[in-house]
């Protein structure tokens, strides 16, 4: 297999020497809120299977069980530790618990989309598990969008991988990039919001100042 390009060479070793086990371990981590390379060891397992030196089967079922318990040990801590946290400091970084309650009220309309396409934006694969447990996301919601999320991003990329070989290199460093910019464009769509939010808050309280003030001119 000619040289791998990029941070797929960088893993080869270990996966050289642990093979399965370092898909799943990495997999597994990065699913669970730990940002380590799960994504990349899961493409270049696919570019081994392709060459022979590895299962494809084994690869996407070792990759999309480790998926889905990493997302489901990201929940639970949520569930169980998330919102002791956010109570205690979330005020120190702007998280009141009227913004964690609006948060709650998202991932009850819109939860099981964010979990099952997260898995594809470095940022939320680590974290969607833990922000689902900590706003309060059904179990019954959690886990079926879990496991179709696993599937999906598992099955894309062990394709890819599988299908171009040692050619996904640049495809694979362009889309890294570009998951760069999204995360970055949901970054300044998040603040937009929270500014509005903000400003009319402010704008509705002001108003209410000026009513009560006209109230008591009337009177």
């Amino acid at each position: 297999m000619p040289p791998l390009p990029g941070p797929l060479a960088h893993l080869a070793p270990l996966l050289d020497e642990y093979g399965y086990m370092a898909v799943g371990l990495l997999v597994l981590l990065d699913s669970g809120g730990i940002p380590v390379p799960g994504q990349t060891i899961l493409v270049l397992a696919a570019v081994y299977a392709g060459t022979g030196r590895m299962s494809v089967a084994g690869v996407v079922a070792v990759a999309v069980v480790a998926a889905v318990v990493g997302d489901c040990l990201g929940y639970l801590v949520g569930r169980t530790g998330g919102r002791a946290f956010v109570d205690r400091w979330g005020r120190y970084v702007g998280l009141t618990p009227a913004r964690a309650e609006r948060a709650e009220g998202f991932f009850t309309r819109n939860g099981g989309r964010v979990v099952t396409v997260a898995r594809f934006v470095d940022g939320l694969r680590q974290t969607n598990g833990i922000i689902a447990g900590t706003t309060g996301m059904a179990w019954r919601r959690f886990m079926p969008a879990n496991i179709a999320g696993a599937v999906l991003w598992v099955g894309v990329w062990a394709s890819l991988g599988y299908v171009l070989g040692d050619n996904i290199g640049p495809l694979y460093e362009r889309a890294v990039r570009y998951q760069v910019y999204l995360l970055a464009a949901l970054a300044v769509l998040v603040a937009a919001l929270v500014v509005r939010a903000v400003a009319r808050r402010r704008r509705t309280r002001r108003d209410g100042q000026r009513s009560g003030t006209t109230s008591k001119e009337d009177a």
